[in-house]
């Protein structure tokens, strides 16, 4: 494949994306949900497992703990989240869903099938699974880098 097409499909692909969680931002927006762009990867992580630590967010999210702390703040002062120190090792902070986050992450997941239906509309099944697959073998060649670091 010539080096420019394989730029350009890189470059629509980050567009795209970005657009994406522009439009899913824009949507939670017009219906009054405070989730801000970066924060539903979080709310999801801790509605599979509420009060995980800072640092195993971090890690699991692949962000810096500082830019969490930061994100952590923000949610907290529009009570999405709290946090409290661990039970046994009062260094460690652990952080909760509040009954806001458990709303919001239900508001986030409906406008998120909604938007995935407008984004693939007009497109097939077949075409649907083959993104599918292209997505998927991207996303493996790029797991084996990360793990050859």
């Amino acid at each position: 494949m010539h080096h420019n097409s394989s730029e350009a499909l890189t470059h629509t692909m980050s567009n795209i994306m970005r657009l994406h969680r522009h439009t899913l931002h824009l949507l939670l927006q017009q219906q009054g949900i405070e989730v801000y762009p970066g924060q539903p990867p979080l709310l999801f992580r801790l509605s599979e497992e509420d009060g995980q630590s800072q640092k195993e967010l971090a890690r699991k999210l692949r962000i810096k703990p500082a830019t969490l702390t930061v994100m952590l703040t923000r949610m907290e002062k529009t009570g999405l989240v709290r946090r409290m120190p661990d039970t046994h090792d009062q260094r460690i902070s652990r952080v909760y869903l509040t009954e806001r986050g458990r709303q919001a992450i239900q508001a986030v997941k409906e406008t998120m099938q909604s938007l995935e239906l407008h984004t693939f509309e007009e497109f097939t099944a077949e075409e649907k699974l083959l993104l599918r697959r292209f997505l998927l073998h991207m996303q493996n060649n790029l797991k084996q880098i990360e793990e050859s670091i």
